[in-house]
């Protein structure tokens, strides 16, 4: 459920360039998307369309050319790297296609780990971790290694680690990508769960349309550009919706 009040974040007039031998190259340009609290979404596209671009300047991994970004209500471009950092690891949390999860700790130290930046004492770091994990069905699996998970077990790990600092944006991209079809179903289930339930704001960077068509607003980038921001209809999915 879409939270009232002032939106977690918002892009205006966000451009970004990239120099390379052949000239400078424009990967977004002219953004304009605000994301309230409380949604959601997915961010679609083609490679090459932009919408890496986006995720990393949303993430707080990159600053736009041109335009501004503003996190619950702070433009980003006035923070300074360690202000960034904080941002970053307690703001957003990050979950990624292929897990990134430390092979020599157990899930609950890979859960465990984003507390320990934060200074949480050791007690409170591993209750935490061992609740997030019980939350997202891996409760019993917290002494196991990653390499004696299953993959969809192992993102599920990477999911509890991303909520460890409790973000208000969970980033995901192609979080389903290294998954098969029904372990994919399942942990789509669990972004569902936890934005219904505990009203987590998620946005998923994809290019598949059968992973968008679960969130409740898609944002189609294409050439850099927004083409299409609404419903997940068919017509957006495939990329035949107008702006």
């Amino acid at each position: 459920m879409t939270a009232a009040g002032p939106p977690l974040l918002a892009l205006e007039g966000v451009a970004k360039d990239y120099a390379s031998e052949a000239g400078v190259f424009r990967a977004l340009e002219g953004v304009n998307l605000t994301v309230q609290k409380g949604e959601f979404m997915a961010i679609m596209g083609p490679s090459g369309s932009g919408k890496s671009t986006l995720m990393n300047i949303i993430g707080c991994l990159d600053s736009p050319t041109e335009g501004t970004y503003h996190f619950e209500g702070t433009d980003t471009a006035t923070l300074g790297e360690s202000a960034l950092a904080r941002l970053r690891g307690e703001g957003i949390g990050f979950i990624f296609q292929q897990f990134n999860l430390l092979p020599r700790l157990s899930a609950l130290g890979n859960v465990a780990l984003p507390m320990v930046y934060s200074g949480l004492p050791r007690r409170e770091r591993e209750a935490r971790a061992q609740a997030l994990l019980e939350s997202v069905g891996l409760g019993d699996k917290a002494r196991s290694r990653p390499s004696q998970l299953s993959g969809g077990q192992q993102q599920r790990v990477a999911i509890a680690r991303a909520l460890a600092n409790g973000p208000q944006l969970l980033l995901a991209d192609e979080p389903t990508g290294a998954l098969d079809s029904k372990t994919g179903v399942e942990v789509l289930g669990l972004f569902r769960a936890l934005n219904a339930e505990k009203g987590v704001t998620v946005v998923i960077v994809t290019h598949d349309p059968e992973v968008a068509r679960v969130t409740n607003r898609v944002v189609r980038i294409q050439d850099g550009r927004v083409f299409y921001d609404g419903p997940p209809s068919d017509a957006a999915l495939l990329g035949q919706a107008a702006a």
